[in-house]
């Protein structure tokens, strides 16, 4: 774990336990509550540097892994996003949780995210919308001196979109939150709480946070080919899959081991 991803997560974990942080985490997972439900399989994954809490609310797949960089509470799987030591197309779905906006490599960690997912699974990608309010907002932080958010590269919904069109990932649906901050009490936060539910129904790009929802269309034998490599990844098996929710935290020393030995696949 680098010291820069350790302020990076310590920022945001801060700004999610805050009231506006709780807020927008809700709006977000009953978003992805509506479309987890229908989500089937045997596993799901969810990764990224926050550790605010587990994102796979109700899903009914009960083989749930969280990876970070760094370990924590339910933790299962410690790894660098762009290294993740799991077999090709063996995860049904992933959520990634801004993990694509800190690292210095997001072309990698979508490739890693893409190589995982099984053909036709189903990806969640979150982060921070560069034109809203609040994108101004961590411009602006990003000005003070070793400032955490300076490691920030927001990646555009558009700019996203044309990434996992080239990795043959279709996109199903994009939807906006946080379109204003919570204030006040009583009618005065009612009020603003129903313009925030009515401008996401809407559709209207300027929300703080965006979530992508898409679907890997590449079949497993028309994938671009991995070069050949003596790591081994660890297997996610599809016989015998965690009977109770949870984390799996069997995983975090194979993980590990793993992350350590790994240098990343190359693609070609």
């Amino acid at each position: 774990m680098t010291e820069q991803f350790s302020e990076i997560s310590a920022a945001l974990e801060t700004w999610y336990r805050g009231e506006r942080g709780a807020y927008l985490l809700s709006r977000l997972q009953a978003s992805l509550d509506a479309r987890l439900d229908t989500a089937f399989g045997y596993h799901i994954l969810q990764t990224g540097p926050v550790q605010c809490g587990p994102l796979f609310g109700e899903c009914r797949i009960h083989h749930r892994i969280r990876a970070s960089e760094q370990g924590g509470t339910d933790i299962g799987l410690v790894c660098a996003g762009d290294e993740l030591p799991l077999e090709s197309d063996s995860v049904d779905v992933i959520i990634a949780h801004h993990a694509l906006e800190f690292s210095p490599n997001p072309h990698q960690v979508l490739r890693e995210l893409h190589r995982v997912l099984t053909p036709q699974g189903q990806l969640f990608l979150t982060g921070w919308n560069p034109y809203s309010g609040s994108g101004l907002l961590q411009r602006l932080r990003a000005l003070a001196p070793r400032s955490p958010w300076r490691e920030q590269s927001p990646v555009s919904v558009r700019r996203l979109t044309d990434w996992l069109n080239l990795l043959g990932c279709e996109v199903e649906s994009t939807s906006y939150h946080y379109h204003l901050a919570p204030a006040g009490q009583g009618r005065l936060r009612a009020a603003l709480e129903g313009l925030n539910d009515w401008c996401a129904q809407v559709g209207l790009p300027m929300g703080g946070i965006y979530l992508v929802h898409a679907i890997k269309q590449v079949g497993a034998s028309q994938r671009p080919r991995l070069a050949r490599r003596r790591e081994r990844f660890i297997g996610l098996g599809v016989t015998s899959p965690v009977s109770s929710p949870g984390a799996t935290t069997g995983l975090t020393q194979a993980g590990k081991t793993a992350s350590r030995k790994k240098s990343g696949p190359v693609l070609h």
